[in-house]
Order: structure tokens, then C-alpha cells, then sequence
């Protein structure tokens, strides 16, 4: 999956199209044009996001379709001509049968994909040196607020995503659990805007991510700052939990831009 859909777009104003109005001389206002989805594309693409985060995997179960239609408030065609889209990407497949049910079967791996996710930084590469830089922003203070506001659950949640991802040898389920991790440390914050904000950028950023060198080192580097951050979490230090994320994502953002001056 490329750069985000629309939806994601038009939530910051980029929108393709933006239709401009000079009123009073003063700066103009931007108003988006109006696209409707239907619910059928809108239903995929919300299913979409979450195997693109990683926070859907491979073999992973998608809710049956009567839950799906009553989570989204549809009936279940709409839900099925949804699931019908999602096969159509190769993201999921149906299986008949005991145990059926539609399964995630993930993203491509081989040389062509990478091919396609080196094209699309380099098409995206303003979009997402914008979103490396408004990351180093906005996680560090919802980490600050999160260690001011975070719950028991909260606290929960993330020893167990922290844990998980120290035992597994698996690159892609790190990387779920690492998108997972900087979803939960946002929704600790327990405000609305922080925890929407996070997710459209790390849509942006996957792509870039996943061209990166992987190795166990980096693995390694990235449990010990994440543990930092847990740490001043728990202790509900608003100071050590900015700095910590503030390192954290510092790194991140420096190997991001290596990687777009090199393309």
C-alpha cells in the first residue's frame, strides 16, 4: 500500500484538488472537494489500514461478517462486497468449511514489492519527511500526557506488547508490535486527538520503514528505548517519558531521512 487514501488526506488537509476561495483579501481558506465513499470501500479501507499497520497479520481471523456489519452498522452484503475488494489487493482469502472464515494473508515480500515500496517513497518523499518531522512533535507529548493520565490497563497493555516482542525472532511480527507499542503509548494518553493523530502517521512512514536494514541489533536498540519509555510510564514521570520517546523517534527520523537522500 502506498501514501494514505483520501480519508487520511483530507483529516490534513491534502486532499488532491483542494479548491482555494481568496475572501477579503486575506489568506485564502482551503476547502477539500467533497468525495463520498460508499460504505463498502469505506468498510475495506478501514480493514485495509489495519493489516498495512501490521496490526492485522498473516493468518490472522478477521471478525466474522455478522460482527463486522453490526461494528459498522451495515448489512452484511455490504460487509461481503467489502471482503470481495480486500481479496481482489490479495490482502485476505476466504476459506469454506470447518474453521473457515477470511483470513489476512499480508503484504508481498519479494523483489517487485520492494520495487513498488522504493517507488513509492521516492513519489512520497515530501509527505513523508513532513511526517518524520511532525512524529518528533507529537509522540514525545502524548507520551508526556500518557504518563500523567495512563491507567493500570494502559500499563498492562504495554508490558504485554513489550514482552511479545522480546520473545518473537519474527521481523514482521516485531514490526506489528512495534506499531502496536507507539499506538498504545498514544491511547494511554487517553486524548482523543494524540491517539487519532499517530496511526495516519505511521501509515506514511511504513513504507520508508520497511526499506530500512533490519538486523537484531536494531531489534535490540528499540526493546531498551522502549523499555525507557515504559519505565517513565509506570513511574508517571511526564519529563523522562517526553525525552525517552523524543531519543527514540529521533533515531527513527534519522535513519528515515539517510534513506530518502539516498533514493
Amino acid at each position: 500500500m502506498g501514501g494514505p487514501g483520501p480519508g487520511g488526506m483530507a483529516r490534513f488537509g491534502l486532499m488532491p484538488g483542494s479548491v482555494k476561495v481568496n475572501v477579503g483579501g486575506g489568506l485564502p481558506p482551503r476547502f477539500p472537494r467533497f468525495a463520498q465513499t460508499r460504505a463498502h470501500v469505506y468498510i475495506a479501507e478501514q480493514l485495509r489500514r489495519e493489516i498495512t499497520l501490521g496490526l492485522l497479520l498473516s493468518g490472522d481471523a478477521l471478525p466474522p461478517e455478522r460482527e463486522l456489519a453490526a461494528m459498522f452498522g451495515v448489512a452484511r452484503a455490504t460487509v461481503q462486497e467489502a471482503v470481495q475488494l480486500l481479496q481482489s489487493e490479495g490482502l485476505v482469502e476466504t476459506r469454506r468449511g470447518r474453521g473457515g472464515g477470511t483470513f489476512v494473508m499480508g503484504l508481498p515480500g519479494d523483489a517487485m514489492s520492494r520495487q513498488r515500496l522504493i517507488s513509492e517513497v521516492q513519489r512520497n518523499r515530501d509527505l513523508i519527511d513532513e511526517a518524520v518531522t511532525y512524529r518528533m512533535e507529537i509522540e514525545p507529548a502524548a507520551a508526556a500526557l500518557a504518563a500523567i493520565a495512563r491507567t493500570s490497563d494502559d500499563l498492562a497493555r504495554l508490558d504485554q506488547i513489550l514482552d511479545r516482542a522480546a520473545k518473537t525472532e519474527d521481523d514482521t511480527l516485531f514490526t506489528s508490535l512495534d506499531t502496536q507499542f507507539h499506538v498504545a503509548v498514544a491511547r494511554a494518553s487517553h486524548n482523543r486527538f494524540f491517539a487519532e493523530a499517530v496511526e495516519p502517521v505511521r501509515l506514511v512512514l511504513r513504507d520508508a520503514i520497511q526499506l530500512l536494514p533490519e538486523s537484531s541489533l536494531w531489534q535490540q536498540r528499540s526493546l531498551r528505548e522502549h523499555a525507557r519509555i515504559f519505565a517513565a510510564l509506570d513511574a508517571g514521570d511526564a519529563q523522562a517519558a517526553r525525552k525517552a520517546v523524543l531519543a527514540h523517534v529521533g533515531h527513527t527520523a534519522r535513519s528515515l531521512r539517510a534513506l530518502l537522500k539516498a533514493l
